[in-house]
């Protein structure tokens, strides 16, 4: 079996490639017809394929990005991503940057390999005293 996890991994870095260059045309190649994101603003807010390719070509800019900890999880012809990330993203004038989570759902297919069907972008909370909290709910330390 095929190393899923790296795999995913650069799928994943290709595309937020794609996006810091603002190549809309790269970022299609990966995206599922049916390609859903959700973006972690009060209230959260959906984006389609069509609309999250245009927000590349029309100002939704990444700017910069580093993943931390990264996770890969294989589920059957499908794979979850989930990585902790630094981001800086822009809109127009309004620049959203931070320690962020963003997850996705790839999905196999018998034609065109792994395509991302789901995405999340979501920044996340510094609060110190709530991650020890949800980590002594572990059990399997």
């Amino acid at each position: 079996m095929a190393d899923i996890a790296g795999e995913i991994e650069a799928l994943e870095l290709r595309l937020i490639r794609a996006w810091l260059a603002g190549d809309a045309s790269e970022a299609k190649k990966l995206l599922a017809r049916d390609f859903m994101a959700m973006i972690g603003t009060l209230p959260p807010q959906l984006l389609d394929r069509p609309s999250f390719l245009a927000g590349i070509e029309r100002g939704f800019v990444c700017t910069r990005f580093a993943f931390h900890e990264v996770f890969v999880r294989q589920h059957g012809k499908s794979a979850w991503f989930v990585g902790g990330a630094e981001l800086e993203l822009g809109l127009g004038a309004k620049v959203w940057s931070g320690p962020s989570l963003v997850t996705g759902l790839w999905r196999k297919g018998a034609i065109g390999g792994w395509k991302l069907t789901d995405r999340s972008l979501a920044r996340i909370d510094g609060n110190e005293g709530l991650a020890g909290a949800v980590k002594r709910l572990q059990l399997w330390k």
